[in-house]
């Protein structure tokens, strides 16, 4: 279940909640009863830990334009 960030503004506190994706912008209350509360942005960084692989090359061999215009 995802968890969402979110702050109050009535005392400064941050906060998570773990709610489904169908409810992710409903309102939250602070943990202190607070209902002026905003969410924050979270971002997501997502790693993987195999080798990385350079993208295949065009083709030709080399020179100008691939091979081609070196002739």
């Amino acid at each position: 279940m995802p968890r969402y960030d979110y702050r109050c503004r009535a005392c400064g506190s941050t906060f998570e909640v773990s709610r489904p994706m169908s409810e992710a912008s409903a309102p939250a209350a602070c943990p202190d009863g607070h209902d002026d509360t905003v969410k924050l942005l979270s971002t997501v960084a997502v790693t993987g830990r195999g080798a990385a692989t350079p993208p295949p090359s065009a083709g030709g061999g080399g020179g100008c334009c691939g091979g081609g215009c070196c002739s």
